[in-house]
């Protein structure tokens, strides 16, 4: 049970990493971007090709996947999303899931169309065994790593004065000028940001989920859950309802496997029946 129960959590950490950056831009930008799976699938093939191709150590692998990812996000966030920020959300849908369709053609195009899996360490691959619980190296690493980030994050929206300034430009864009406020470099830090860290989630769980082509689409409702869910109070919200999701999909999985992932979705529904503002939710926004 303890182990079901870490192998929860762990998962549940990665989808807090990789659905932060929607949680930002949905929650706090109030941009619908279907497209946020994609920026996971070039950090996880970004590490693939540096780590199974070119021999790059996987540890130096991950910040750069972070990099790469964050670049494409600021070059796609200056020439594209900018101007779709204050359009209709359907007008949002439409454009982001035609960005979905062609990051998923380009790979399979450029990468081929099969399932790959990262090469790790070989001591990621042992397991330790502590009060009788089994646990995973690469398990372990991976709650280590995303439980820094989260309060890292959470600390950086809370406390800092970029942390305000985001709050501000997101509330009252125009008041936020007037206070001298560069909202687009705001903005667009902010989305770089949110693109690195889906990249850095896709390079961490390149293994644990597989990467394919269709890697957007086959996990993008996973991460609409963690926003829905968690709601859009900072990272508090997305944690938590990560959390409660990935240990609610892999105890469904292992005692209800013909139930499938029905799990994680009766959890969202009696969630939101109860809160349908999300866990934890934020007045405001634009």
């Amino acid at each position: 049970m303890l182990t079901i129960l870490f192998d929860g959590v762990a998962y549940g950490m990665l989808l807090f990493v990789i659905a932060c950056g929607l949680s930002v831009t949905l929650g706090l930008m109030n941009l619908i971007n279907l497209a946020h799976g994609a920026f996971a699938m070039a950090g996880g093939y970004i590490t693939v090709v540096l780590v199974n191709r070119l021999g790059v150590p996987f540890f130096a692998a991950l910040p750069l996947a972070f990099i790469g990812s964050a670049l494409i996000g600021l070059a796609l966030e200056k020439t594209l999303y900018i101007h779709v920020y204050r359009k209709p959300h359907l007008d949002q849908v439409m454009f982001s899931i035609g960005l979905v369709f062609m990051a998923m053609s380009g790979t399979a195009w450029a990468l081929g169309s099969g399932q790959v899996f990262v090469e790790l360490p070989t001591f990621l691959s042992q397991r330790f065994n502590v009060f009788g619980v089994s646990l995973g190296a690469y398990r372990l690493l991976i709650v280590a790593i995303c439980g820094m980030l989260a309060a890292v994050l959470q600390f950086i929206i809370a406390k800092t004065r970029f942390g305000a300034q985001l709050r501000a430009a997101v509330d009252d864009p125009v008041v936020a000028r007037g206070m001298g406020i560069n909202v687009g470099l705001v903005f667009a830090a902010t989305f770089a940001t949110g693109s690195g860290l889906a990249g850095l989630g896709g390079a961490l769980g390149a293994e644990l989920l597989g990467l394919d082509p269709t890697f957007p689409v086959k996990f993008m409702v996973y991460f609409l859950i963690v926003v829905a869910v968690g709601g859009s109070s900072g990272m508090t919200g997305p944690l938590v309802a990560a959390l409660l999701l990935g240990v609610a999909d892999v105890a469904g999985k292992y005692y209800l496997p013909q139930m499938g992932a029905f799990i994680i979705y009766l959890v969202m529904i009696v969630v939101l029946l109860w809160r349908p503002q999300g866990l934890f939710s934020r007045a405001g926004g634009r």
